[in-house]
């Protein structure tokens, strides 16, 4: 008797390698994007560069750092973590012979990093290895050398940094794919770093997020009225409407896996019928776009566990995400 092949965990099959673009948005501002797998951003001053998410690996940010070095030789002063995942940290230690000496962050983003970085960086690691090229060159987790503002939201904390010739502002937002998501927001030329606050064509990544309150935030950063923006993943956005258009693809997911929890909870289903719910609403609107299937379990895990009033989102350990990946293949 023949049984049907066990689905690969997460992303383990995902082995094709991505064509990256390094785009100029603006007087200083680059995107480094890379077809649906992790962007960073990068900011150009006279004096001092600013990286905007890390890369996942040191031998993956020296592929960044040789793009940046195709149009500056200035020191990359300042790496910027927009939250804690793995995937965006863990190649901060590159930029130390580029001259980096700040590695900033939310207070929201110290405090996960002390409350579940070593969890999250094996649960990663092993969801996804092709976005972890050269893993073993990690030294570890990655530390802030500066904390921005108090863990409220709002611009009354922010960190302005001069580059020379353009200012970055960094603050925390709000609330949304993590409880500490920051942004880079350089005014004058109208272009927003989100990391992965905001997606477009790409899943949503929702495991560890606060899901009442990012549509609210995702509002916050409308009312900047960007013209240009770097989501998390997904391709650099140009012009206000595209803005837009990227910001209503995220809060379409976010409030649409939301209400799904909200009815699986509401009819006491499990997970994998909580599952079978949420794709019957999901898959007709993002079941074609890049690492869905990856996302989706994650999501449908944490969109249940809010609707029952767990606040603090349950922490991600590599047992962890295989049992709640077996249960839904069975």
């Amino acid at each position: 008797m023949s049984t049907a092949p066990t689905k690969a965990f997460a992303s383990q099959a995902d082995l094709d390698e991505k064509k990256i673009t390094f785009q100029q948005l603006s007087a200083h501002c680059w995107a480094y994007t890379a077809e649906g797998d992790p962007n960073s951003g990068v900011i150009v001053g006279d004096k001092y560069i600013l990286v905007s998410d890390a890369t996942a690996t040191p031998a993956m940010a020296r592929d960044l750092i040789a793009k940046i070095r195709t149009v500056s030789d200035k020191p990359i002063k300042y790496v910027l973590l927009t939250h804690y995942h793995a995937v965006r940290v863990l190649g901060a230690s590159a930029y130390a012979a580029e001259g980096a000496t700040e590695i900033i962050a939310s207070r929201g983003t110290y405090e996960l990093i002390v409350e579940r970085g070593a969890q999250d960086m094996q649960s990663e690691i092993e969801r996804f290895p092709r976005l972890f090229r050269g893993v073993e060159g990690i030294p570890g987790l990655t530390w802030p050398t500066m904390v921005v503002g108090d863990g409220q939201p709002g611009r009354q904390g922010s960190l302005s940094i001069d580059l020379g010739g353009v200012t970055v502002d960094i603050w925390h937002p709000g609330a949304g794919h993590t409880r500490g998501d920051t942004i880079a927001w350089v005014e004058a030329e109208k272009v927003l770093f989100s990391g992965d606050l905001v997606e477009y064509e790409a899943g949503v990544y929702t495991g560890d997020a606060q899901l009442e309150e990012w549509p609210a935030t995702l509002e916050a950063l409308r009312a900047l009225n960007a013209e240009a923006i770097v989501p998390g993943r997904g391709e650099a956005m140009m012009g206000h409407a595209n803005v837009n258009k990227a910001l209503d693809y995220t809060k379409r997911w976010v409030e649409t896996l939301f209400a799904c929890g909200k009815e699986a909870a509401k009819q006491g289903l499990d997970l994998k019928a909580s599952m079978a719910l949420t794709r019957q609403r999901m898959d007709p609107i993002f079941g074609h776009v890049f690492i869905y299937e990856h996302c989706l379990p994650f999501d449908v895990s944490r969109a249940y566990d809010e609707a029952q009033g767990i606040k603090n989102p349950r922490i991600w350990t590599a047992e962890r995400d295989k049992d709640m990946w077996a249960a839904l293949q069975a």
